[in-house]
């Protein structure tokens, strides 16, 4: 009986730990540095439809763009340091469930331990540049790279094709619930003014929409690549971001792409600040 109560006990500190102060610092230092992340490719991505197409509207231009700021290099270690922060979050949800009521059913922590995996390649991509060894290349070359190692494996052509189709999928999810503003559930709407609120939801509404239809782009020419067997039609996101700009409404739909990039990046300040954890 004394093993059983001491167990449960050990359970609840590990929960009550979970939603410490610790955690939830790392959480918003998470948020706000992939803030950080968007509103510079974001940024890069509005240049490039204007004309300026020096630089790469991906991870790896941002963290270049951020590298040539006053104490950029600061900056690249606060914000490798903030994303393994957030890679830190998302094991505490895996570990002992997320907020809210269904916080700890499966999928929740199932889809919290896929983001910390994400989280944590980006945080050690974004370490490593730090750190002066280039860790986060292009992309595009990136997504070639993979998409044509894995088409030499058995089948690897039906597992580009079906990992493609399920971004697609993730893109078009992301977008629809951005539209239902489900992202409500996860915020402090009490502690907002009616004005914040409605700022929120514009950020919200387009960051979502326009991050769900980039990702439902690069999932197309991921399945395009698989049905052609060419690996170099799979996009990164520079590439994908480019390619709106070559629709019939020319740069004009990259505008728009962009200025949602840039709306989730200020989203995503706004979940640093009012997101419950």
């Amino acid at each position: 009986m004394n093993t059983s109560v001491t167990a449960s006990t050990g359970r609840l500190q590990a929960r009550r730990m979970a939603r410490g102060p610790g955690v939830e610092g790392a959480a918003r230092a998470g948020l706000t540095a992939r803030g950080v992340i968007y509103l510079l490719v974001g940024v890069l991505a509005l240049q490039i439809a204007f004309g300026d197409s020096k630089q790469q509207a991906d991870r790896g231009g941002a963290l270049a763009e951020l590298a040539e700021k006053p104490f950029g290099a600061v900056l690249l270690w606060a914000l490798g340091i903030g994303l393994v922060g957030m890679a830190l979050w998302r094991l505490s949800e895996v570990l002992f469930g997320s907020v809210g009521p269904d916080g700890r059913k499966a999928k929740k922590r199932l889809m919290a331990g896929v983001r910390m995996v994400f989280y944590s390649f980006v945080a050690a991509s974004v370490l490593s540049f730090a750190a002066g060894s280039g860790g986060s290349g292009s992309s595009d070359k990136q997504s070639r790279d993979v998409t044509a190692k894995v088409m030499e494996a058995p089948a690897g052509q039906w597992l580009v094709g079906v990992a493609g189709a399920g971004i697609v999928v993730a893109g078009v999810w992301i977008a629809a619930r951005a539209l239902l503003r489900k992202y409500h559930d996860k915020l402090k709407l009490g502690e907002m003014s009616h004005r914040t609120r409605q700022l929120v939801d514009v950020t919200g509404v387009g960051g979502g929409v326009a991050r769900g239809v980039v990702f439902a782009a690069a999932g197309g020419f991921a399945v395009r690549a698989a049905v052609d067997y060419e690996p170099d039609k799979a996009k990164g996101l520079d590439d994908t971001l480019r390619s709106f700009a070559e629709t019939p409404l020319g740069p004009w739909l990259l505008v728009c792409v962009a200025a949602g990039f840039v709306l989730f990046g200020l989203f995503s300040f706004a979940m640093a600040r009012w997101r419950r954890v």
